[in-house]
């Protein structure tokens, strides 16, 4: 077997490839060497076994960390008390049994443990080893190793077997808290879309179009996901032991102390104007987007059209994924300006601000579509008709140049070189010749189903991209920097194929056998070691951001569409498995977090429902029966309609934002009632809680433990006043023998 390796310390030494003066190599030497001396002193005084290796290139060294028993028992003994003190339930309570270390700990925890003594700040108690902070800028990272055969074993389940088979409890046990809630919410999130994906099969072949039965069963179901899933996060915190385990949460490195709370919450505000400056940079451009795609190519007919069509797809993929870019890393910044004491809360401040834009991004497409181009796609034709066609000859001309189309070339192409005409002439000639000015074939070339198209491109072709994307392009792009590295092309578990650099027993004396098995042995764990190193980090965000969309398709837009559920349900069958693929392959072993709620992403989740009950019933008046667009001719009469319709839907989307409001009550209500209430969970909750205060109260010599109403000896209750004959003298039995005799 090889050597047991808790975490691996990732040390960047001094470049000898960049061009730096002699004086400087010698001054980042010597720094590097005097941290990589403080670092291995720090950890072998601590009780840690230490090691250094060299790593993928001579500018990078691998420190192998193991933990003593000594230290882990204490370890454990530390933390099982702060969770006593603080109120969380334990598999086994000091009260209950003597020893704390009798409990088992997984393999996730025994990760959790070290990595936390090392990273942690010595307020906390920790080694102060913090990747990237001033003391130890040299260290990249702190990674934990995966375990090879339970990766296979896993693998091998999710591929042969149904998402039930999968035990949840042994991936908690492997990869913590937080990737086995993952796991369990999207299992409960791909059985719960079986109910609106049979829902959605009938009413697509035999229902009506945007049925009001469907749009408030599928309504309802989402409140009502919601709303159990908020329950079953507390029962398995309870069954799990991690219900309140943010009171124990240890301190962020860069938390500055003594900041007072009026600033840490005009700092939050303060990024509030930030965040709506980004979403009106964005919103902007997508509707700009949208109109040149629904509407400008339509019209325009000169050469090139179907090149020009594409233009609205160049411009989206040019500007907005730049954009969502520069806003993630600003809201990073002003998350760490924020200056939150946990991790948790400052992962809840920036994937709020994340996504509110990815959702924008998702859903404002589909919402123009909706509310404006179907209903009110003929006004908008007209309106850029009546734009290219009345304005001066040199509006089209502009609007060509912004499509790259030359003025010149056309007017050239249209007369075939025949002819002169003047500078005015040849602006009507333009508009005239290059756009659709016929009112009736322009009404025509819009798309009356484009909203059913939009929903096949959101949740089949862009989700199959994905999951491609998820598990391929990994693959291609180590295997292009392994060959660039000159060393082969490399597969999952890190070998070449082809001609190898070794770098890691480079001073070998040449001709030299490795005969010894315990050597090749090492020299392989080495191998895997850097090939692990080299992965990326993996974080839930993308992943929880990816589902929680995908629900905002479903509830908020499936009455357009009703097979969009069953698309989901398709798709989450196969990234179950893509995600479990991903996590043993393609990225390093996730650092075990405890964690009691899916965080911002259950808020989220609620948003979206109550956004559902607006768009939905929105919907459904608008389009319950086939829209034909605004009879009226005179342009007054169209206002007045356009007024009264959109006044309509929104009194219709305030009522049932009402109804929201009072189902969720309803169903929160009926399913504490339900699940809750009575269950084992609960039971052990409120046996936890108890049990806490009778330690508290054991520990109080002068409290007694016993309540007077449980001891069996009569409890004194002389009292020595002035009225002790008066409480002494009881006449109720004989007033009722006086009754008797009169009777």
């Amino acid at each position: 077997m090889p050597p047991h390796v808790d975490v691996v310390v990732v040390f960047r030494a001094a470049s000898k490839r960049t061009p730096l003066s002699k004086e400087q190599i010698r001054k980042n030497a010597a720094k590097t060497e005097r941290q990589y001396t403080a670092l291995i002193k720090t950890l072998t005084r601590a009780g840690l076994k230490a090691v250094g290796r060299r790593g993928e290139n001579q500018d990078q060294l691998l420190v192998l960390v193991t933990c003593s028993p000594d230290l882990l028992v204490r370890l454990v003994h530390c933390e099982r008390y702060s969770d006593f003190l603080y109120g969380l339930p334990m598999s086994k309570l000091p009260s209950a049994e003597a020893d704390l270390d009798s409990a088992p700990l997984s393999s996730a925890d025994r990760v959790r443990l070290v990595h936390t003594y090392l990273t942690s700040t010595p307020h906390d108690g920790g080694l102060g080893i913090i990747p990237g902070c001033k003391e130890w800028d040299l260290v990249q990272s702190v990674m934990a190793l995966h375990n090879h055969e339970f990766n296979d074993q896993w693998i091998r389940l999710w591929t042969r077997h149904r998402i039930a088979s999968v035990e949840l409890e042994k991936v908690r046990d492997q990869f913590g808290d937080s990737v086995a809630l993952y796991f369990f919410f999207l299992t409960a999130y791909t059985r719960a879309l079986i109910f609106p994906s049979v829902l959605g099969v009938l009413f697509y072949f035999f229902g009506t179009p945007y049925s009001i039965i469907y749009s408030t069963l599928l309504f309802i179901w989402s409140v009502v996901f919601v709303e159990w899933w908020r329950l079953q996060e507390r029962i398995l915190s309870v069954r799990w032991c991690t219900r309140g385990s943010f009171r124990v949460e240890k301190r962020r490195a860069d938390y500055v102390y003594g900041l007072p709370w009026w600033r840490k919450e005009s700092r939050k505000m303060a990024s509030v104007p930030v965040i709506l400056l980004f979403a009106s940079v964005l919103s902007v451009v997508l509707t700009g987007v949208f109109i040149l795609e629904a509407f400008v190519t339509q019209l325009y007919t000169g050469p090139g059209h179907r090149i020009v069509a594409f233009s609205p797809t160049l411009l989206f993929t040019a500007l907005v994924p730049q954009l969502l870019e520069v806003y993630k890393t600003s809201a990073k910044r002003y998350t760490d300006w924020e200056n939150h004491a946990h991790q948790s809360s400052h992962a809840k401040s920036f994937s709020i601000k994340v996504f509110t834009l990815s959702a924008i991004n998702a859903y404002l497409g589909l919402a123009l579509s909706a509310f404006v181009y179907v209903p009110f796609g003929e006004k908008v034709m007209s309106l850029l008709q009546h734009y290219l066609f009345s304005g001066p000859p040199g509006r089209t001309a502009a609007l060509l140049e912004k499509l790259n189309i030359n003025i010149n070339d056309t007017l050239k192409l249209k007369l075939g070189g025949r002819g002169v005409m003047t500078q005015a002439d040849a602006g009507g000639m333009t508009a005239q010749s290059l756009f659709e000015a016929d009112t009736v074939r322009a009404r025509l070339k819009l798309n009356p189903s484009r909203l059913q198209e939009q929903m096949f491109a959101f949740l089949v072709t862009n989700q199959v991209m994905d999951n491609l994307q998820e598990i391929c392009l990994p693959f291609v792009m180590r295997a292009i920097g392994s060959f660039r590295a000159g060393k082969g092309f490399r597969n999952a578990s890190g070998k070449g194929i082809g001609k190898k650099k070794r770098v890691a027993f480079d001073d070998e004396p040449a001709g030299q056998v490795h005969d010894d098995a315990k050597t090749r042995e090492e020299r392989e764990f080495l191998e895997t070691v850097r090939s692990e190193v080299s992965l990326p980090d993996y974080d839930t965000f993308d992943d929880y951001s990816e589902m929680v969309t995908q629900f905002g398709y479903v509830a908020l837009w499936s009455t357009i569409w009703p097979l969009a559920p069953l698309m989901s349900l398709l798709n989450n069958y196969i990234e179950a498995r893509s995600d479990a693929f991903k996590i043993a392959v393609h990225v390093r072993r996730p650092i075990p977090v405890r964690t009691d709620t899916i965080g911002p992403w259950l808020e989220s989740l609620s948003f979206l429902a109550w956004l559902s009950s607006l768009t939905n019933a929105a919907l459904v008046y608008m389009f319950r029966t086939p829209f034909n667009g605004l009879a009226a001719e005179n342009e007054d009469h169209v206002h007045a309609e356009i007024k009264d319709l959109v006044l309509s839907a929104f009194l219709v989307a305030l009522l049932a934002s009402h109804v929201y409001f009072v189902l969720r009550a309803v169903v929160s209500h009926t399913l504490e009632l339900a699940i809750w209430r009575g269950s084992k969970e609960m039971k052990e909750a409120d046996r936890v809680e108890r049990e806490i205060k009778e330690k508290y109260l054991i520990q109080c010599p002068t409290t007694p433990l016993q309540s007077p109403l449980d001891s069996q000896q009569p409890v004194s209750v002389e009292d020595e006043d002035e009225w002790a004959s008066f409480w002494a003298t009881d006449e109720g039995l004989e007033e009722i023998r006086k009754s008797d005799k009169d009777e």
